[in-house]
């Protein structure tokens, strides 16, 4: 018939219909098999145990340690030795003559205060725990053992036996032996995280340490006070300043060694695996299979091998960083290679220009931007990562972070140290932007 439109076929319904009841049970049947995924991990890492064996008070207790610090008030039961010492560290102890204010000593009797109405008294043979809301806890030691008077029932934050008595409260705890009585009081902050007990400027207020900066009588007549407060918290025996310093220097310098090694050692590797660049398949398929092999293999494990043939120090560290990111750059580079407009190689190459020429000035000025932007994200994650490989061979801040974690009782360093990481990585992040703003942006 002239003039008329020819409809197009109409699909049956049955199709249509199937594919949508597809869709539909394909937009149920992945969540299900997600949530009876996570239903199995659960069972097989045994959550449940997990949480009924896990210890919330410890958690606390290391969490707290991680802002607050104990001091130790000691007395030798043999000789009558009072002994106050921060973290019962010999290098944190109190003179005789400058002890904390909470500390009273009169004759053979010592009072610590420990706040809020606790009350730790020493006396000749014997010491008292003044509680509030509970009573007194009296602790007298004979011939036969110790002899425990408090108010009954006993709580069971008091532990006594013929040998010691413990007693632990949210002021502090206290322990007595035959041999010695202590007390510990708990305050928080980071204690002479400027200067030990050894220093005179340890004693000293900010307004004092400033006026004695500014004109004060020098403490040191062959140097200014302020060089005197450089050096003692430099060499803080305690903190370890210059240590921790020249740790983290070395863990910079592991990430920055093995990542800018890598990059060198990477490009023209990628040259060689780039499919426009290099005709040879069997080359290019083993070259890539090498980067997948090295790449495949975590940072930590080559970090363990090389440790057994090169010895620790932070230059096996390096290596290792080394060694996997040049698997991860040999790929990043070659497949930047492989998409790089011809356009641009054609015009260098209408110039006369052999290969090594093209290269340079037809492929490399538009892989710039990619390869920095890859070498700086890699710098700055490689930071984080040395922290883990210094500890594996014996370099950097990791080992002091290990060593700190491995005493169970200097959680304040670990805290520091962390804060340190911490600031670096953000240091590092904000350097690798404005590294990145000024040679790829140009701004």
């Amino acid at each position: 018939m002239t003039g008329a439109t020819l409809m197009p076929p109409v699909r049956p319904a049955a199709p249509i219909l199937a594919a949508f009841a597809r869709r539909r049970l394909i937009a149920f049947a992945v969540p299900l098999a997600i949530l009876a995924y996570l239903v199995y991990a659960a069972i097989s890492f045994d959550l449940a145990g997990l949480a009924q064996r896990a210890r919330m008070d410890n958690a606390a207790i290391l969490f707290s340690d991680f802002w607050q610090h104990k001091t130790h008030v000691t007395r030798d039961n043999r000789d009558g030795a009072l002994t106050v010492a921060v973290e019962g560290e010999a290098k944190g102890t109190y003179p005789q003559g400058r002890l904390p204010d909470y500390v009273t000593v009169a004759g053979d009797t010592t009072s610590i205060d420990l706040g809020d109405g606790h009350l730790v008294t020493y006396f000749p043979g014997g010491a008292r725990y003044a509680v509030p809301d509970y009573g007194t806890i009296e602790i007298r030691q004979t011939s036969g053992g110790l002899v425990l008077t408090a108010p009954q029932p006993r709580p069971d934050w008091i532990n006594a036996s013929d040998s010691r008595v413990s007693v632990t409260t949210p002021a502090g705890r206290f322990a007595y032996t035959r041999s010695k009585v202590e007390t510990f009081r708990y305050s928080p902050g980071w204690p002479l995280f400027f200067f030990t007990l050894d220093s005179p400027f340890a004693y000293m207020t900010w307004p004092e340490l400033a006026a004695s900066a500014l004109w004060g009588e020098r403490v040191d007549p062959e140097r200014p006070n302020i060089a005197a407060m450089a050096h003692d918290f430099w060499t803080n025996a305690m903190w370890r300043h210059g240590d921790v310093a020249w740790a983290m220097f070395e863990t910079v310098l592991m990430a920055f060694l093995g990542t800018m090694g890598a990059a060198i050692l990477s490009l023209p590797l990628a040259f060689v695996a780039a499919s426009n660049m290099n005709p040879v398949g069997p080359l290019r398929f083993a070259l890539r299979r090498i980067f997948d092999f090295i790449r495949g293999v975590d940072a930590l494990i080559w970090t363990i091998v090389l440790a057994r043939a090169f010895g620790p120090g932070p230059m096996t560290g390096s290596l290792a960083i080394l060694l996997t990111d040049t698997g991860s750059f040999g790929k990043l580079f070659s497949e930047a290679l492989e998409n790089i407009d011809e356009k641009q190689v054609e015009g260098v190459r209408s110039t006369g220009a052999n290969r090594l020429q093209r290269a340079r000035f037809g492929v490399i000025p538009q892989v710039t931007p990619v390869l920095l932007s890859q070498v700086l994200y890699f710098l700055e994650s490689n930071t984080r990562g040395a922290t883990v490989i210094g500890a594996i061979v014996g370099g950097g801040i990791g080992l002091l972070l290990t060593q700190a974690i491995q005493t169970q009782k200097d959680w304040e360093d670990v805290a520091y140290y962390m804060v340190l990481i911490v600031l670096t990585v953000i240091a590092m992040d904000s350097l690798s932007g404005w590294l990145r703003r000024k040679l790829i942006k140009g701004v």
